[in-house]
């Protein structure tokens, strides 16, 4: 049973979860091979299951890269599915989540040619398909965060602008790791946009990452957001929430793309990934059944 965990070449050194999840799927009995999403070498269709890791150089190339997902899923199982990945790429399912009660950080779209208010205090701008923090800017110049959507829209990009909510200086963001809609563990990432940050690799900017308990309010917050979401479960998602203006938790991101799992910050999840992946080859192995008896196809 040989099974993909997809990267890149600029991102197999610095994803921490890579070697921990080939090691928890190999004590399972499966091979685990950690090829590149754009190394045009690889036969996908010899993989079982193709499982996206960190294909973090996609972000210039989301068209191609959405391709790729729609051609790997049509030889083998991909996880998340292409459908899936495509709805989350872009983060406007923050309307969509928002459309369905999921309390969400106050976030106003615009698409080059489109125009956007600045709302007073701090905000946030960023594109909308993007990752790693990578453009995202803190601004309390309107001004200067206009001349940031205009970069955005010279780029083809579409810009979202956020206010700043403050209490992530103390509280930081709250990260929700589930695999097939179940809690494995939480962890605390310090505020992104507050002081100086290295770029690591290229790919994204430098996180403070510790392990945190989710309060109950996250808990539900994130179980309710992913019960908003399109299409069947995911294998893995990670839903990142952040103190409102409240103090109660709204969703900052959902991520269920590329996000990085840190499990090493949990001694079992490792273990339940690799078990939930090969169950998932198990499940799409199986013959579907009308009446007991094998469908043809």
């Amino acid at each position: 049973m040989d099974v993909a965990l997809v990267t890149c070449d600029a991102a197999r050194d610095f994803d921490e979860d890579l070697p921990l999840l080939a090691r928890a799927l190999e004590e399972r009995g499966a091979t685990a091979a950690l090829p590149s999403w754009d190394d045009p070498a690889v036969d996908w269709a010899g993989f079982a299951a193709v499982v996206l890791r960190s294909p973090w150089n996609y972000m210039d190339r989301h068209e191609a890269f959405l391709a790729w997902t729609r051609a790997v899923a049509a030889r083998t199982l991909l996880l998340n599915p292409p459908e899936l990945v495509a709805w989350a790429l872009d983060k406007r399912y923050l309307a969509h989540l928002a459309s369905r009660g999921v309390p969400t950080v106050p976030t106003a779209f615009a698409a080059p040619g489109e125009s956007v208010e600045i709302p007073a205090g701090d905000v946030v701008v960023k594109p909308s398909i993007g990752a790693g923090s990578m453009d995202a800017l803190r601004f309390d110049d309107p001004e200067a965060a206009r001349a940031h959507v205009a970069h955005l829209h010279a780029t083809g990009r579409t810009a979202m602008v956020q206010p700043y909510l403050a209490g992530v200086d103390a509280h930081g963001e709250t990260g929700l790791v589930h695999i097939e809609g179940r809690l494995t563990h939480g962890f605390r990432k310090g505020p992104m946009l507050a002081g100086e940050r290295e770029v690591v690799g290229g790919l994204y900017l430098e996180e403070d990452i510790t392990a945190r308990e989710p309060t109950g309010a996250e808990r539900e917050l994130a179980r309710a957001a992913l019960d908003a979401v399109p299409g069947p479960p995911p294998l893995y998602a990670r839903v990142d929430v952040v103190p409102g203006p409240g103090g109660d938790p709204v969703v900052l991101e959902l991520e269920l793309v590329e996000p990085s799992l840190f499990v090493g910050l949990s001694p079992g999840a490792a273990g339940i990934f690799a078990g939930a992946v090969i169950d998932r080859i198990a499940s799409a192995s199986r013959p579907a059944t009308t009446g007991g008896a094998p469908s043809s196809r």
